[in-house]
């Protein structure tokens, strides 16, 4: 196979796709969203099988145990998968809503419409069951979409194009709308990120090995956040029980996700009396605590402790390890975040109404909050019923993005026979 002119027609076929896409009415999309969902329930044998040739040959390549359970497509699974489809269905459709309609001194109505972006090219890991998740928003949202799994998924994803397609021409739209690149060669994505006059925006959902990648080579706009350094900060007036469940859940309650906490920092006048009760929960689940020379004096005799470095400041684990810094206050906490942060997800613990309200105008990260955890930082929390990833960037997208994140707006004017004078 040819990669660059196979990739290329894949690229022509999407941007055609697009304009019929866009032209879909919210009912024709929605039907062909159910139709998918009903073909994922009749034809769930299949895809375990599918899926049982993809999980055969990984094992024997000696793929990981994390990446093995992450390829795996459960019942449940295929459950939720069709779940996400019909939950999608139910959402607003954002397109063609127009807003902020105005009248100018010159008669002419002025206002903004929702648009789609036009083709999305989504870049991600060995999961099927992002190929479904992210099928069902870019139809949703009236975008055509090319999906390049991980190739340890091949056979599945082969499986899922097909009733997606199917679905697709049930209700009259495309096949095209969603293609799934048909080879495992690598070349496939230098070539996709580097297809700007048939790609509008590239979203990767990957390693950070992977996504430096793209940065460094794509000539398409990306939505997309390289990794999560996300911070807690105890503040001097915050409630003690409220840190403790807090600093606990957001480093606790998974390890490998982007929006679980990795720096904890804690006020100077609160310190000596959250610190070592902290220590007890984290010593339960063996979390490793990488304290700076303050912390670690007051943590002295922790099981599982160490001196922290400059580089643990800048470092996501996803691991059992989390970095502990004793600050003076306020002001040294929101220097530290804006000095290491990843830009995705902060907060502070405070009973103080002025100390929170300047946490979240002076920190400058993607999703900022108060007396929560960072584990909220996701789009089904947030109440956008999905999401096709999460964007630290500051233009088009940032946080969670769902529905509205692959959308445009464009200028829409009214006029009665206006001319400018």
């Amino acid at each position: 196979m040819d990669i660059k002119q196979y990739m290329e027609q894949v690229g022509k076929q999407a941007r055609v796709a697009s304009r019929a896409m866009a032209r879909a009415d919210s009912a024709q999309r929605n039907r062909a969203l159910t139709l998918i969902a009903d073909a994922i329930e009749r034809e769930a044998d299949a895809l375990r099988a599918a899926n049982k040739l993809d999980l055969d040959a990984a094992a024997a390549n000696g793929l990981a145990p994390a990446m093995l359970d992450r390829l795996a497509l459960s019942d449940s699974a295929i459950a939720t998968m069709v779940e996400g489809l019909r939950q999608i269905v139910a959402l607003p459709d954002p397109i063609g809503e127009i807003s902020g309609m105005k009248f100018r001194p010159s008669g002419i109505q002025v206002g903004q419409m929702r648009v789609p972006l036009g083709v999305i090219g989504i870049i991600y890991e060995a999961r099927p069951n992002v190929t479904v998740d992210a099928a069902g928003l870019c139809i949703k949202s009236g975008n055509a979409t090319i999906l390049r799994g991980g190739s340890e998924a091949i056979n599945c994803n082969r499986a899922l194009a097909k009733l997606v397609k199917e679905g697709l021409a049930g209700a009259g739209l495309p096949g095209d709308g969603v293609q799934v690149v048909d080879t495992t060669d690598r070349a496939a994505v230098g070539a996709l990120i580097t297809m700007p006059q048939y790609v509008d925006v590239i979203v990767p959902r990957g390693g950070k090995g992977l996504i430096a990648r793209l940065m460094e080579e794509s000539t398409v706009p990306m939505i997309k956040h390289l990794d999560g350094i996300c911070h807690v900060y105890i503040d001097a007036k915050a409630d003690p029980q409220k840190a403790l469940d807090i600093a606990f859940n957001a480093k606790c309650h998974r390890y490998g996700t982007c929006n679980t906490m990795e720096t904890l920092l804690v006020s100077r006048a609160i310190a000596p009396t959250v610190l070592p009760e902290l220590a007890k929960l984290y010593a339960a689940k063996q979390v490793e605590l990488r304290a700076d020379a303050e912390a670690h004096k007051i943590l002295e005799g922790y099981p599982h402790l160490a001196h922290a470095t400059e580089e643990d400041w800048a470092t996501e684990y996803l691991a059992a390890i989390l970095a502990v810094r004793v600050v003076d206050g306020l002001d040294q906490a929101i220097d530290h975040i804006n000095t290491w942060s990843s830009k995705h997800t902060e907060s502070i613990v405070t009973e103080d109404y002025t100390d929170a309200m300047r946490f979240l105008r002076e920190v400058d990260s993607a999703s900022v909050m108060v007396n929560a955890s960072t584990r909220f930082a996701d789009g089904f929390e947030y109440g956008l019923g999905a999401e096709i990833g999460i964007s630290n960037d500051k233009l088009h997208a940032r946080g969670p993005v769902g529905l509205e994140g692959l959308t445009s707006l464009k200028y829409v004017v009214f006029g009665h026979g206006e001319v400018r004078k």
